[in-house]
């Protein structure tokens, strides 16, 4: 539970590489997560390349932070894996999720960077890191030992919950 309620967006980021191992556990987290019919349509870019993350600034206004983290994770779908039309949004949002928990379990700063469904970042995405047809971006997460403090906001409230009925 800490994980999880103690998670917040972070954007600033220590000149610090996050290590490959803990990269692959970061992934690992993103696979465990649940998925329609066990699809798992999810596929994972890693990006390390400066030159290909400042691409990325160019085309999605709210990734300038791209350009002090060490590591960031490109989440997709992939529709040639679905037998259920649409649920890859669910399944890839849920992987994105378990991701910036598992970050935070690790003391590491990240911030999801939505992608689609804005055609135009979509596109853009597709073509900067040579993405098959069938593969769309969903969520970009830029992952790093966190350079700046914040406290994270307590989201519960009880009048959005409701019992049997509205």
């Amino acid at each position: 539970m800490n994980a999880i309620l103690n998670r917040k967006s972070i954007r600033k980021y220590k000149d610090i590489n996050v290590s490959d191992e803990i990269v692959e556990e970061l992934l690992r987290a993103g696979m465990a997560a649940p998925s329609a019919v066990n699809e798992q349509p999810w596929e994972f870019i890693v990006l390390r390349d400066k030159e290909v993350m400042k691409k990325i600034t160019e085309v999605h206004p709210y990734s300038q932070m791209l350009l002090n983290a060490t590591v960031a994770i490109v989440v997709c779908g992939d529709e040639s894996k679905e037998m259920f039309k649409g649920f890859w949004i669910q399944d890839c949002s849920a992987a994105t999720e378990n991701i910036l928990i598992a970050a935070e379990e690790k003391g590491l700063g990240a911030v999801w960077l939505g992608v689609y469904p804005i055609a135009e970042r979509v596109d853009a995405i597709k073509e900067i890191l040579n993405l098959p047809a069938s593969v769309i971006p969903l969520s970009i997460i830029p992952v790093g030992y966190p350079d700046e403090k914040k406290v994270a906001a307590d989201r519960f409230n009880k009048t959005r919950i409701h019992y049997d009925r509205w």
